[in-house]
């Protein structure tokens, strides 16, 4: 017997529930994240996306009920990756002057995967007819690179704080080698 053969209609749904399962993750990683920063604008950053990206699942069950479909998530391989090693190096540079830099860095490894996926659903959309999905796909994508640039920001001035402050330490003798 034949297996029916996968269209991009096929791709379009599976990609779907994908990121349906990997926004809803995404939210409670950002929750966690912005317990865990230091950095206020950081804190602030995750916060304001957190609750951008319930509206992003909202989003999503109306693409869904456009292609008549169930909203319903799929386990996302990567997510789940990204989402582990988020927690890893938070459990690894917990304490550190390096904890927000790793965190923002972490975000934003997150923000790439879902800017690929975005991207990837407004095209297929597209190409199938469904421009009202293709819309608001497109308003997502939009919204997940404004917060990678944000990201970008307070990343270069986290980073720039955090160098400085490693120097100032150094030149107090609490960081790097101790004189002999």
């Amino acid at each position: 017997m034949a297996t029916k053969q996968k269209t991009l209609q096929d791709a379009f749904y599976e990609t779907l529930k994908d990121v349906y399962y990997a926004e809803r993750q995404s939210v409670r990683a950002l929750k966690k994240s912005a317990k865990s920063a230091e950095h206020e604008e950081l804190r602030q950053a995750f916060e304001t996306h957190a609750e951008e990206s319930a509206t992003q699942v909202e989003r999503l069950q109306q693409v869904f009920d456009i292609i008549g479909k169930p909203a319903r998530g799929k386990t996302c391989e990567a997510m789940q990756g990204l989402t582990s090693e988020m927690e890893e190096d938070l459990e690894d540079f917990e304490d550190s002057p390096a904890a927000d830099a790793v965190l923002a860095a972490c975000a934003q490894a997150i923000e790439h995967y879902e800017i690929a996926r975005y991207g990837t659903l407004k095209t297929w959309a597209t190409q199938l007819g469904y421009a009202d999905a293709a819309k608001l796909l497109d308003e997502t994508l939009q919204e997940e690179k404004k917060t990678d640039q944000l990201l970008t920001q307070l990343a270069e001035r986290i980073n720039a704080e955090g160098s400085e402050a490693a120097e100032a330490d150094a030149a107090k003798g609490k960081g790097g080698r101790k004189s002999a």
